[in-house]
Formats: structure tokens, sequence, C-alpha cells
């Protein structure tokens, strides 16, 4: 149902069953999937991809061109996965030639005036609170949370699981299962109420536990801490991405609070 104080262009695809509320605009190469609805004075630009079921609110700007002065008008998508709540003002660009997109998973809920930028790359189930600003190239794992108010830095990550405190400035990356706090930001502690939601076992937390204990607070360097790791710590999908994080992470991972 597409109201007629809406601009739909005559080549976007829209399925047969969403909903366009008035004054909504959807410029050429859009492709929205089914049970989606999008709220009033909504925008959406050239290159969206938007999933099945999304709820898009007033005043979000879809796919927006990139802010970045290298690019040229070359063609880039904005992905939004299934399910996913992009709530009011907040605005979502498109990529540049480095990635060709910008990428939104599945179940994500981005609140109201934040901010995602070109070649992002957001998981599954991740929440992003009001306010955060993304700057480009950030990737953010499945589950991660963002709290309001927070800017991370082009370029990071932050790992499956983390959780990082509203107010935050990220310039390092942040690994998996972690809390992220205090400034600079800093490890204070794993997600465990996280993690126990989503149905993580006792075991397998003191297994987390255990790992970022040596990793901060043993006294350990990185590539002391890797190794330990790998020799004390038998092997899990758990204790991999924790170590495959840390030997990938292009800006470094942040240190605990204590730690020089």
């Amino acid at each position: 149902m597409i109201q007629p104080l809406s601009y739909v262009h005559p080549n976007a695809k829209i399925a047969d069953s969403v909903v366009i509320d008035p004054f909504v605009t959807i410029a050429k190469n859009v492709e929205i999937g089914k049970g989606t609805w999008i709220g009033s004075n909504v925008t959406i630009m050239e290159g969206a991809r938007i999933g099945e079921n999304c709820r898009i609110f007033p005043g979000a700007v879809i796919s927006g061109i990139p802010q970045d002065l290298k690019f040229e008008g070359e063609k880039s998508l904005a992905i939004i996965g299934n399910n996913t709540t992009v709530r009011e003002c907040a605005t979502i660009n498109r990529g540049t030639s480095v990635t060709g997109k910008t990428e939104v998973g599945e179940n994500c809920l981005i609140m109201a005036y934040s901010h995602i930028a070109h070649d992002c790359k957001i998981g599954n189930n991740c929440i992003i609170v009001n306010s955060v600003a993304l700057g480009g190239h950030v990737t953010i794992g499945d589950y991660a949370i963002i709290g309001g108010l927070s800017a991370v830095h082009q370029f990071a990550s932050i790992g499956k699981h983390a959780m990082v405190s509203g107010g935050s400035l990220i310039r390092k990356d942040v690994p998996p299962y972690v809390k992220a706090a205090r400034e600079p930001s800093s490890f204070v502690g794993i997600n465990s109420i996280g993690l126990r939601r989503r149905g993580f076992s006792d075991d397998k937390i003191k297994e987390i536990q255990d790992i970022f204990r040596i990793l901060y607070q043993n006294n350990n360097n990185n590539t002391q801490a890797l190794l330990k790791i790998e020799t004390e710590i038998n092997a899990s999908p758990e204790r991999d991405e924790i170590i495959s994080f840390i030997q990938n992470s292009g800006r470094g991972i942040m240190k605990g609070f204590n730690q020089k």
C-alpha cells in the first residue's frame, strides 16, 4: 500500500505487501522486501536494498551518498537485512568503491539519530543505541550492543557479543565477549549477563573469563598472552574467535584499565 502523497520511482522494486506512509521519497535502483513498513518522511536513495519485515521510522535517510571526499559517484549499495528496525532520523550511507556496500544484518535495532557511515558492516542481532556515530569501514560482530552517544573511529572493529558503554570513544578494536567502558575505553570484564541471556553455559563463560584474564590481568603483552591462551586453553569456537580477532586487529585492541 503506497500513499498517494509519496513519491516512488517507477523503476524501484517494491514488494506488494510493503506499506509506504505519506511524504516518503524512494529513488530508482531501490529494492524493498515484503512486509516492510516505511514511515512518513523517510528518504530512501539510490542503491538501497531493504529486506523483509523491516520497520523504517519517520525521518530516516537510507543509502545517502558517502561523506567521503574520495567518492566519485560510483555505484554502490546500502543493504539492510530482514526484520531490522531503523528508528527516527537515523542515517545509513551507502558504500564506496572500496567494498561497494554498507551492510546492516538481520534482526538489528538501529535507534534514533544514529549514523552508520560508508562501508560499515554490522552483524545480526546488533543494537546501535541513540545517537551512536560509526565512522567509515567499521565492523561490528553479531549481538554486539553499542551504548548511546558513542563514537567509533573509522576502520575500528567490535567483536561478537561485546557491549560498549554509553558515551564511549572507541579508538581501538574491542574484542568479542567483553565490556568496554571508561576513558580511554578499556576492558572492564566480559559481558557475562549478555552471554547468559544468549544461552552460554557457566562453563563456557568461565572459559572466556580465563582467556581474558590471561590477556588483560596477568601482565602479559599480546604476543605472550596469545601463546599462553593457545597452550593453556583447550581449542573451542570461542577461544579461536578471540585469538583470530586479536591476530587480525587493524587498529590494535583496547587495553585493560590499568595497563600502560
